[in-house]
């Protein structure tokens, strides 16, 4: 795997306890998003390096920058139809467009738009962002709010090709950590070395929650 790897334990004093925060591995290039699927569209995606076979172009797909939220959303591999767990090298500037295109999910006063702007500027884009609580290895709620990224129509388009720099299968990873999980042994638990990500706009780090 072409992943840096940490102690969770040594990482869990380094991040932040609450607020809004992008939890991610990246470099100036790429950072690291998370999905899981079937096997029939897993195995496609790293056997042919990109999306495509019965993976849906016309359906939205989210994205997941935090490993820990994505095994709580896919039970560390568990759950059915999310057994191929991915780690997606995407391009930095590609994971900036979907956010700088992005419109949140659900409306709130303090987006500073009316709720007819809202509405309309739903419909007219294809990139959703939603806030969520961040979880802990168990699957318990903390205070940070962790991000995933919803896309459709031109972005699921080009993330499923262009975006992407390398798709790499980590189920067997996820199986071995997933162990350690359930006996209880977090001081053996590695998972990939994460830090807050934060943009050099200014203006999109202040749509996003980040400042």
């Amino acid at each position: 795997m072409k992943i840096e790897l940490k102690k969770y334990n040594e990482q869990l004093s380094e991040w932040p306890k609450s607020g809004y925060h992008i939890m991610a591995q990246y470099d100036d290039e790429k950072i690291i998003v998370y999905q899981s699927y079937r096997k029939e569209i897993g195995e496609f995606a790293v056997k042919n390096q990109f999306f495509g076979g019965a993976f849906s172009l016309d359906r939205m797909t989210w994205i997941k920058p935090n490993f820990l939220w994505m095994m709580y959303r896919n039970g560390w591999g568990t759950k059915e139809g999310q057994e191929v767990v991915l780690a997606i090298h995407l391009k930095r500037e590609a994971f900036e467009k979907y956010l700088q295109n992005a419109v949140y999910s659900s409306y709130a006063t303090e987006l500073e738009v009316s709720y007819e702007e809202w509405q309309s500027q739903v419909k007219s884009s294809s990139v959703r962002l939603q806030w969520d609580p961040d979880h802990d290895p168990y699957g318990g709620k903390l205070e940070r709010r962790a991000i995933q990224i919803g896309l459709r129509d031109e972005f699921t388009r080009s993330y499923s090709k262009g975006d992407v720099l390398l798709i790499e299968d980590i189920s067997d990873f996820v199986k071995e950590q997933y162990e350690f999980v359930q006996k209880k042994e977090l001081e053996n638990l590695l998972i990939p070395a994460e830090k807050p990500f934060l943009f050099k706009d200014e203006k999109l780090n202040k749509k996003l929650k980040l400042i």
